[in-house]
């Protein structure tokens, strides 16, 4: 190790990867120009946010890179690879940007670098490679707005798409629980009608306390009455209407499959021509019947806000807002929140098998970018499918490793352009259709930051993109590594 302060010659710096190719003057002038520094373990070598003074390359020891999100800080990479560098890596670019940091360096040991003032280093290149210098501030600037604002666009498409379906999916129970209330409100108007002229003298006390014994039967046969086939459930109000008829009471027809539905019978209908005679037969029939229907749209309301309160549920779940970014989570319920909100866009034609081994361990993640995975892998599934075929959802494991495949049944990748397809801004969809980012999004989420792997398999008819997560990831992982030329 060398002297702080000190100085490398140009045949030291013609080691480091970064200056192998320089010509002779181009080396004196950086052994001319930089210095040797050393840190210290378990300091900050550069930090996110100040000004960028110094560009440095690590000539031993260990660092790591970070940055702050959402006010925690997230560890990038961690390398102890000599000649990676950092710090005023965008000094040389003509951009309008504020010349500050864009991450954390932390000497983890003991470390050693070769500075360059980044002025100094700015000017080289800039008169060094002039036609580069072209080159790379257009490249520099074009690549990231089109990718910001690709990125954007497919994120708010997605969103909009997922956000329809959601809609759409609380649309239908809250028109129901809407409904139910409007009728519910009518029949119980009703009911009061009727038990007034049920109470209007004509039924002694003892008569009107079976009634009332018998409505409460009729609330717990609703409760629990059985879930009918179509064939049983006409062959039961058949049977009723008949008895209806036989005995007076009029629109059988119509009292008949609500009966039905509140698990009522014949047998129960003659107990309450006994309790209340033929003369009030049909009245009270009529009452009874609006506590059956009031309890059964009571239960539809619940159903319909239950099933509202699974969805909002569902969406938090995949949406991960009021969650630690990284947490220990079961992939089954970010798969099943993920497909809660595609439930509107999967096509009737197509269908959807789940096939989860429950005795997997929950894996440490971050459960919101999993999400992201999942949303691109069925999203793409659906696109090689079209308007049929079926989407397979399976869980299992692979040695220390959960495995999640989403599988179709569509006409599969090309071989030729397999190898591409997590390249970013590659996309086999017709133009307009897809900007290319989804594949390298989650490759980028599943390598780099959770430490996995993610596999294709594809034929005609049978594609399948396996995603393998470890189930102790080094923490926090690490998405990118350093820059390398």
């Amino acid at each position: 190790m060398t002297t702080p302060g000190d100085r490398l010659t140009p045949e030291q710096l013609r080691t480091l990867f970064l200056f192998e190719a320089l010509d002779a003057d181009q080396l004196a002038w950086l052994a001319e120009t930089g210095r040797v520094e050393q840190r210290a373990a378990d300091t900050v070598v550069f930090g996110e946010g100040e000004p960028a003074t110094c560009f440095f390359v690590l000539l031993s020891g260990t660092v790591t890179l970070s940055r702050r999100v959402q006010g925690a800080e997230l560890e990038l990479a961690r390398t102890d690879q000599r000649g990676v560098y950092g710090g005023a890596t965008e000094a040389y670019l003509d951009v309008d940007t504020q010349r500050v940091y864009r991450n954390t360096m932390r000497a983890i040991t003991e470390a050693e670098f070769f500075v360059l003032p980044a002025e100094d280093f700015a000017e080289a290149v800039r008169s060094w490679f002039p036609m580069a210098m072209h080159l790379l501030d257009g490249l520099f600037i074009g690549m990231r707005n089109t990718q910001t604002i690709v990125g954007e666009r497919e994120r708010l498409l997605a969103l909009g798409s997922l956000s329809a379906g959601l809609t759409h999916e609380l649309n239908n129970p809250a028109a129901a629980a809407v409904r139910a209330t409007s009728v519910l409100r009518d029949r119980v108007a009703a009911m009061r009608s009727k038990l007034a002229a049920i109470a209007d003298g004509r039924l002694d006390g003892s008569a009107l306390h079976r009634l009332v014994e018998l409505q409460e039967e009729a609330v717990a046969r609703v409760a629990a009455a059985p879930k009918l086939s179509p064939m049983a459930a006409s062959d039961a109000e058949d049977a009723l209407s008949d008895w209806l008829d036989e005995h007076g009471v009029r629109g059988g027809w119509d009292l008949a499959p609500i009966l039905v539905g509140g698990g009522a019978d014949t047998e129960w209908l003659g107990r309450v021509r006994a309790s209340v005679g033929p003369a009030d037969l049909e009245t009270a029939i009529r009452w009874l019947t609006y506590t059956v229907e009031t309890e059964l749209l009571m239960r539809e309301i619940g159903e319909a806000v239950t099933r509202i309160s699974g969805l909002v549920g569902a969406a938090k779940q995949y949406s991960q807002l009021d969650r630690a970014p990284f947490q220990v989570v079961d992939v089954h319920d970010l798969l099943d929140a993920t497909l809660v909100m595609f439930k509107a866009k999967i096509p009737a034609g197509v269908t959807l098998v789940k096939e989860y081994d429950r005795s997997l361990p929950h894996v440490p993640a971050y459960a919101a970018e999993l999400n992201q995975v999942w949303t691109n892998l069925i999203d793409n599934a659906l696109a090689a499918m079209g308007e049929k075929g079926t989407l397979t959802v399976r869980t299992g494991r692979d040695g220390d490793l959960v495995a999640v495949e989403i599988a179709d049944t569509g006409s599969g990748i090309p071989p030729e352009v397999r190898p591409r397809i997590f390249e970013p801004f590659f996309t086999t969809k017709p133009v307009g259709s897809g900007t290319g980012l989804g594949l390298d999004i989650s490759y980028r989420i599943v390598v780099h930051k959770h430490h996995g792997d993610i596999r294709v398999h594809s034929e005609p008819g049978d594609t399948v993109f396996r995603v393998l997560l470890p189930l102790n990831p080094v923490r926090p992982p690490a998405p990118d590594p350093l820059p390398r030329p």
